[in-house]
């Protein structure tokens, strides 16, 4: 938990009973998503909400809902918050880990964490077109033949973590790349594209991957924990507003990796507002009504 994370306002039962806090990070995704929760909520219901928005971290979030300071956490990632939120060991069995991570956020927090959307955004590795087709790149184990020549951009965090950082990738898939640079995970994508990288290791719903079409490696080991994509409520505000509960389980499932990637690109690319993207996708959709029943 992260202290002094609090919101003028909004702290404690401050928020008005017929208000929902949505929490969001930084990136383009997250902003989406919570957007997509605030525009379901708002259309189908006489509810308002309040954008709780551009927190620094998933921890960060997490510290709003234990506090009080929001009702709803637009995006979980289940290996982030199993390592990050839970401090526990990764688990790279993907029904291990969400059971792990569910149990123990309603145990330790009084959080429910509501089933994956439908999409996993996890580290991923990926090349430009050409190289792929040069080298015969499907897998990542692909990579092997051609480690020995090839530079990797990766993001900085990921080098030195522990359980799934560059040190266990390097022992599970046997090789070492030539050169690894650390660099910020934005820049990892326009460098591969540019040639000053052979391969990069980015995020797999990053709409950039369609800006730049590159190619997305298949993990083949599974080497990666799985990073699937989850809102996370609140218990006692579930509980003092039943009526969400059903509501918001209309986004199970509804979100795929290639509708997601293109959300991104939609605000990343196209410059379109978030809650522009999240709205026509609900629109297209007819607000998943039925998916209640």
């Amino acid at each position: 938990m992260v202290s002094g994370c609090s919101f003028p306002g909004l702290s404690g039962t401050g928020a008005s009973d017929k208000t929902v806090r949505i929490a969001s990070v930084t990136s383009t995704e997250s902003q989406i998503i919570a957007n997509i929760i605030s525009e379901l909520i708002t259309h189908e219901t006489d509810y308002k909400t309040f954008l709780v928005n551009n927190l620094g971290s998933s921890s960060v979030s997490q510290a709003a809902l234990q506090r009080n300071d929001a009702d709803v956490m637009a995006t979980s990632y289940t290996g982030t918050d199993l390592t990050g939120t839970l401090q526990l060991p990764p688990e790279k069995n993907p029904k291990k880990a969400t059971h792990i991570v569910n149990t123990q956020l309603k145990k330790r927090y009084g959080q429910i964490r509501y089933p994956s959307m439908g999409f996993a955004d996890t580290y991923a590795f990926m090349v430009t077109q050409e190289t792929a087709k040069k080298y015969h790149l499907t897998n990542v184990s692909d990579m092997q033949a051609h480690a020995k020549d090839m530079k990797a951009g990766v993001d900085s965090s990921w080098m030195n973590r522990k359980g799934d950082g560059y040190k266990e990738f390097s022992q599970a898939y046997g090789f070492d790349f030539q050169r690894v640079y650390p660099m910020q995970l934005g820049l990892v994508y326009s460098a591969v594209e540019q040639g000053k990288m052979n391969a990069v290791l980015g995020y797999s719903t990053d709409g950039r991957i369609k800006s730049y079409n590159l190619k997305v490696l298949n993990d083949d080991k599974h080497f990666f924990p799985p990073y699937d994509c989850s809102l996370v409520v609140n218990g006692k505000f579930l509980k003092a507003h039943p009526d969400l509960r059903k509501l918001l389980h209309r986004l199970d499932g509804k979100i795929n990796l290639k509708q997601m990637q293109t959300l991104n690109y939609q605000v990343d690319n196209n410059l379109l507002e978030p809650s522009v993207a999240a709205r026509q996708f609900l629109e297209k959709n007819n607000y998943f009504r039925g998916a209640d029943q």
